[in-house]
């Protein structure tokens, strides 16, 4: 398929609130049926097919929603961290990698509780789109600032038909733009997009890639 190109969406002044999560949550304990979903499931398998090395030291996955890709990720690192900021969500993550004692779920409310030690690889999957601009561009810098020369960032998003919808192709064209990451693997249908990209490794901390362009959708 050929690389759609992104609508210049306007982005959202907020990031969808916590209490919208969390009420989705309330109502059901998997609201996006990712347990089941067959584009879910398929998405997830293309994600860890993607990881360019077959081993990681330390893992982090901002967003892990009730765990059901974090399960698929943690056989491949041997140290994971996975955070959200609902509570419920990170219960139900928790108990679903129980019997991984490599892997940690935490509370965290991004971009603020960004945690201070490295990794590897980062995987980021339906997440950002449903952050400001602002918000999005301190996550992704601090997710670069945290990812070691040689790391891997993983970003997987839905594409939505609807016009005028900022979506996964919105957010993946704005993090091809910085130089301080390369480009490995890109892959789209019409169901999702996912970029691989690489830290280079004579680089430093990165500032403001994202610029002025980034949004959300409100969901």
């Amino acid at each position: 398929m050929r690389r759609r190109s992104p609508e210049d969406v306007p982005a959202p002044a907020q990031s969808v609130s916590q209490e919208w999560f969390t009420s989705l949550f309330a109502d059901k304990a998997d609201p996006w049926d990712l347990a089941t979903k067959w584009h879910d499931r398929r998405k997830f398998g293309v994600t860890v097919a993607s990881l360019p090395r077959q081993r990681y030291r330390s893992g982090f996955e901002p967003g892990c929603a009730n765990g059901e890709l974090t399960r698929l990720l943690a056989p491949r690192c041997a140290a994971l961290l996975a955070v959200d900021f609902v509570e419920s969500a990170v219960e139900a993550a928790s108990e679903a990698t129980r019997d991984l004692p490599h892997v940690r779920v935490q509370h965290a409310r991004l971009p603020e509780d960004l945690p201070a030690e490295r990794f590897d690889l980062v995987v980021v999957s339906e997440l950002l789109y449903y952050l400001s601009a602002a918000d999005m561009a301190v996550l992704v810098d601090g997710l670069v600032d945290r990812l070691e020369p040689g790391g891997d960032l993983v970003a997987v998003h839905c594409r939505d038909d609807r016009r005028r919808v900022y979506d996964g192709a919105n957010v993946h064209a704005a993090l091809r733009r910085p130089r301080t990451l390369e480009p490995l693997v890109h892959y789209e249908d019409e169901a999702f997009v996912l970029d691989v990209s690489r830290r280079r490794s004579s680089v430093g901390p990165v500032r403001r890639w994202l610029g002025t362009r980034g949004g959300a959708c409100s969901a």
